[in-house]
């Protein structure tokens, strides 16, 4: 049976903090990644949290939601709050890709793994599939700014991993998150030195030769644009890289 957190279990703050919530948040967040509290075990009570950083019900419901919606937590109604399991780290988040050399390690990947996925998705599609990723593309040629396109670029590589009919490409494909495009974290066309409005259209012109042979279900030219499409993005970063590293 899972046992009651004593309030020795989580030492109160030695100083007041100037955010109460956030005082009982980093507390509790503290103990839990010492082992003090683990997986399983109850959160003392509402009222007995309020006695030991004192502050009011308010405060301590403001600290739960947010140890929830870190996934520290979690609050069974009429049971109490529990401490989840810690959850394995991303290994894609923005800590661990930082240059352009993680950036390129990225796309070494997606060469490898997105290749294949556009050779299913053109044997494996639908036509509702196709519609949508027609409409990604139009939203990428008609957005204003660099983050919208981002997002439908996104979606449109997702919108094919979707095709293949096989969910781990689009699970690993959504763990990589922003970082399958590389432009939501650098300026491509700026560290390679090309004209902005001649850089998205080469990337349209790679896109659309992806849609379109996935639309005819061609799925060897499907693999072949889609390994086009990459290996430019990762030539403009090299030739980015090997700027940086002669500076």
């Amino acid at each position: 049976m899972n046992q009651i957190a004593t309030p020795a279990a989580v030492a109160p703050p030695k100083k007041k903090h100037r955010n109460l919530a956030q005082g009982v948040v980093e507390s509790f967040t503290t103990s839990i990644q010492a082992g003090t509290l683990k997986p399983g075990e109850k959160l003392p009570t509402e009222s007995v949290i309020m006695e030991m950083h004192g502050v009011s019900r308010t405060v301590v419901r403001e600290a739960i939601s947010h140890l929830q919606a870190a996934g520290l937590v979690q609050t069974r109604h009429g049971i109490g709050t529990f401490v989840l399991e810690p959850q394995p780290a991303n290994i894609f988040s923005s800590d661990t890709i930082r240059t352009i050399g993680d950036v390129l390690s990225i796309l070494e990947l997606r060469i490898s793994l997105e290749t294949e996925a556009a050779w299913l998705a053109a044997t494996r599609r639908t036509e509702e599939q196709v519609q949508l990723m027609d409409a990604a593309l139009k939203r990428i040629v008609a957005s204003q700014h660099r983050q919208g396109a981002v997002e439908s670029d996104k979606a449109f590589h997702l919108l094919i991993a979707q095709a293949t009919g096989n969910r781990y490409f689009v699970d690993i494909l959504s763990d990589l998150g922003n970082t399958i495009i590389p432009r939501a974290r650098l300026d491509s066309a700026q560290l390679a030195h090309d004209d902005p409005v001649a850089y998205q259209e080469r990337v349209n012109r790679e896109h659309d030769d992806i849609y379109h042979a996935i639309l005819r279900k061609d799925a060897e030219a499907a693999r072949a644009a889609m390994r086009t499409h990459l290996s430019n993005s990762r030539e403009r970063l090299r030739r980015a890289q090997q700027e940086v590293n002669t500076q």
